[in-house]
């Protein structure tokens, strides 16, 4: 059992107020959240005491949308439209992956993920079996979501990839998923549909990221992408769009009566000029939301805070209204909303029986101080400087800028040796 004492607590249940509490956990699960009594600190014997001293104790965060082993192509390809960064860039270069080159490159993921606070991922890729063994050494959890493209044939990629993964690891799932309308043929969508309906599953997929990409849609189906999928069944049992930048109100209408959830990507976004999502149009609408970073090669960074601060800066500019996309909506969306459209029911809050997924903020920063309102400064002046600790499934992974099962030069070299590799090849 460890416990953590001595400062506030953001259990993000009803909202984001903070309370004076301790939190311990045993094993993988939170066992206890509030003022304990001499007998009970007297009768439970503790591995391990951490005094937050002030600090804040909160769930991690739920990057909700990326593609990890691309790290390998951070600033890479850069200052390109997304079309031809995809098919003259990036495609080309993912064709020299392997399964063993993806592991190590997920294991420089997961190390930025932890430095960010960040305790799972939504994770859409291939060759999986090396991204899975490297979270597991590490100890970090992902959801990872089917990203298939093509033909009809593919769905048995799926199906297979749906069963095999699903149960494997308590720390790994799979969400049935393809990767967008534009890479898919209708054969194909009409499938996953099919599969959507047979397992009672929710879908995930990229989803109108550019106007391009919906107008082409509409040319070649009648219908936008959002339209689409709900047409063929994809979004009968929920699921989650990512990016979601060019919506109609009929998309959104969708989206909330589908209880799929939106993932923004703001970072991603603006970097490929893509647009920016109407997030509080979709507020307004009751959509669920999430957060994500996108991938490396794309953003370039894996970095929630700044993904947090350009939500909310970004809608009171496009809505000019400096009270649009409060800072309690952004931090809902980086941690409850992450959870929800990752299918993560007990990763959600800081509660009794919940899974054990915790960040310590730093206060004792001068960009946290003074304390005014804690929330805000969360959103609009935290970084990764301020994360203190990252904890999943109950072990401490990261702590004061040290990483406990990782060797981080090992990672870093391996990644440097992978990239100049394929760049020869």
């Amino acid at each position: 059992m460890i416990r953590f004492y001595g400062g506030k607590v953001l259990t993000m249940q009803g909202g984001c107020e903070l309370r004076s509490a301790e939190v311990w956990t045993d094993a993988d699960k939170i066992a206890f959240v509030g003022e304990p009594d001499a007998q009970q600190l007297e009768n439970t014997a503790f591995e391990r005491e951490i005094d937050l001293h002030g600090d804040v104790l909160m769930p991690g965060f739920k990057n909700a949308h990326t593609h990890s082993p691309m790290t390998f192509l951070r600033s890479y390809a850069d200052d390109m439209p997304l079309q031809d960064w995809l098919t003259k860039q990036i495609f080309p270069m993912e064709a020299k992956l392997t399964s063993e080159r993806i592991y190590h490159l997920t294991k420089l993921a997961v190390l930025e993920y932890l430095t960010s606070g960040c305790t799972a991922a939504f994770d859409m890729y291939f060759m999986r079996d090396g991204f899975v063994q490297a979270c597991e050494e590490m100890g970090f959890r992902s959801v990872m979501c089917g990203a298939v493209m093509g033909a009809q044939e593919s769905a048995r990629e799926l199906e297979e990839d749906f069963e095999k993964y699903n149960g494997k690891s308590p720390l790994i799932s799979f969400m049935l998923g393809f990767h967008a309308e534009y890479t898919c043929s209708k054969e194909l969508l009409t499938a996953i549909g099919g599969l959507a309906k047979k397992y009672g599953a929710p879908v995930a997929m990229h989803s109108s990221e550019t106007r391009r990409e919906v107008d082409e849609c509409i040319a070649r189906h009648g219908m936008t992408p959002t339209q689409l999928f709900d047409s063929l069944g994809i979004y009968d049992h929920g699921g989650a769009a990512f990016h979601c930048v060019h919506l109609t109100d009929d998309d959104m209408q969708i989206l909330k009566k589908r209880n799929v959830s939106a993932v923004h990507c703001p970072a991603s976004n603006l970097k490929l000029a893509s647009g920016i999502a109407p997030i509080v149009q979709m507020q307004q609408a009751g959509i669920d939301l999430a957060l994500g970073t996108d991938g490396p090669a794309s953003n370039n960074a894996l970095d929630m805070f700044r993904e947090m601060y350009l939500m909310t800066v970004l809608q009171k500019s496009v809505n000019a209204d400096a009270s649009a996309c409060s800072p309690q909506s952004v931090l809902t969306a980086a941690t409850v909303g992450g959870a929800r459209a990752m299918g993560l029911a007990d990763c959600d809050v800081i509660a009794p029986g919940k899974q054990a997924d915790l960040i310590v903020l730093d206060m004792d920063k001068p960009n946290m101080q003074p304390v005014n309102n804690i929330v805000s400064n969360i959103v609009y002046s935290a970084d990764k400087t301020n994360v203190r600790l990252t904890m999943c499934a109950g072990r401490v992974l990261y702590e004061r800028g040290e990483f406990a099962f990782a060797d981080k030069e090992e990672i870093y070299a391996n990644a440097n040796r992978i990239i100049n590799e394929m760049k020869t090849e």
